[in-house]
């Protein structure tokens, strides 16, 4: 594969994080150890927050609405529906089924819901209505008994009113303010007041992540998500205002985000070049935006589509978007991303807000071996067996067989057990 840079990003070192590792570490043996009185003193320390109780109040939650303009109440409601109907799709694909594996081994799988889990939704920058709306969502089609939130409080010492709606909307169980890496540790090894969880999904920051690793194996996590990525791939055809105004939208996330743009033309690699320059300058975020493509954006063009697929592959993106004359016909070819984008009408930004797929997704090339956030991983598949005699007779003389070459001496004797009382 070969491609021509027209735009780098900046080359960046690899550093470890040892003082994030430490911090998050003395935040999480503190909850462990103190449990409710640990949360308090870390909320009033990051968020100067000291309320009476973390929990939101029934009343308060579904106050929620009134506190939104209707639109943005219908375009919530109309989000949470949108994405229960996927996961509810995608669940009637995860089947369980009871098959004769051979004469006498009847074998079965079995879909058991998790018990419990919580869902984080980010403050920071912006209001996270997705996160929460995604996280949930599965969770709920899926049959998990006992589904808690949280979300940290805002400056006006609250969650924001469209989370709060959207947590209350999906019928939550427990809503909690609070958030960072001490949201993370009460979910996992509950407070007095805080019963743990099975399970934690939902982004974050670099100490949610690093609490998320911490606690894995405690419980379950979704996975650690990075900044959000985005490539483009696009022909002659393309418009380069649809791809700066993705690209932009994009990087308006954080200034950590990777974007790019892979070509097969030139004239359209300059032409998004100047688009996104313009674009940028009127965006009241542009500050973020600017930051994150300056350092991170990438544009380059490439002789063939399939050179594009292969730097695509490489790239390994948590979104790609077609923009080709053709964009079914790179579906089967293309192997690395998190969720995909099909022609210049289907914008990533849908995705992130109303369109209701998988929501986490993996970042920092984990899409290689990893998909996005569904409702199959609050679901665990678990494993069942019947063996008659006739079938028993044979797995116990194989069994034999193995054990006696390991040297498993008393797996040897419990199928020779059975083998001897059956030949009498």
């Amino acid at each position: 594969m070969q491609y021509r840079e027209i735009k780098k990003a900046t080359p960046h070192t690899k550093e470890t994080q040892p003082q994030v590792e430490k911090t998050v570490y003395s935040i999480l043996e503190k909850i462990r150890q103190e449990g409710d009185r640990a949360l308090i003193y870390y909320e009033k320390k990051f968020d100067n927050y000291e309320p009476e109780t973390f929990l939101v109040s029934e009343e308060d939650a579904v106050a929620a609405k009134k506190k939104l303009p209707k639109p943005i109440a219908e375009e919530i409601d109309f989000s949470v529906e949108r994405a229960i109907s996927f996961a509810r799709i995608q669940r009637k694909s995860y089947i369980e089924f009871e098959k004769e594996l051979s004469p006498g081994q009847i074998v079965g799988q079995k879909l058991i819901p998790l018990e419990s889990c919580g869902c984080y939704a980010p403050g920071g920058r912006y209001p996270s209505i997705t996160s929460a709306i995604l996280t949930i969502a599965p969770a709920k089609v899926a049959g998990v008994k006992r589904i808690i939130a949280c979300s940290p409080p805002g400056p006006k010492g609250a969650i924001d009113p469209g989370v709060l709606y959207a947590m209350q909307k999906m019928g939550v169980n427990e809503i909690y303010c609070f958030g960072g890496a001490q949201a993370i540790g009460a979910f996992a090894y509950g407070t007095e007041t805080i019963r743990p969880v099975d399970f934690i999904v939902g982004p974050g920051n670099q100490y949610v992540n690093e609490a998320k690793r911490q606690v894995f194996g405690t419980v379950g996590i979704d996975m650690l998500a990075g900044p959000s990525e985005c490539l483009v791939i696009a022909d002659e055809t393309a418009r380069a205002d649809y791809i700066a105004a993705d690209l932009v939208a994009q990087c308006e996330h954080d200034p950590s985000v990777r974007t790019g743009l892979v070509t097969t033309s030139e004239e359209l690699a300059l032409k998004t070049m100047d688009e996104v320059e313009r674009q940028l300058k009127d965006r009241t975020t542009q500050e973020v935006a600017r930051r994150s493509w300056e350092d991170n954006g990438v544009i380059a063009v490439v002789d063939t589509l399939e050179d594009a697929i292969a730097f695509a592959n490489e790239y390994a993106p948590e979104h790609i978007e077609i923009h080709t004359s053709d964009p079914r016909a790179l579906l089967p070819y293309l192997k690395n991303y998190g969720t995909l984008f099909l022609g210049e009408n289907t914008p990533e930004v849908y995705a992130d807000k109303v369109s209701g797929l998988n929501h986490p997704l993996p970042t920092g090339g984990s899409v290689r071996f990893s998909g996005g956030l569904w409702v199959g991983q609050f679901l665990k598949v678990v494993t069942y067996q019947e063996v008659d005699e006739k079938a028993s007779k044979a797995l116990a003389r194989l069994t034999e067989t193995r054990c006696l070459y390991e040297g498993m001496d008393a797996h040897r004797y419990a199928a020779a057990i059975r083998l001897e009382n059956m030949q009498k």
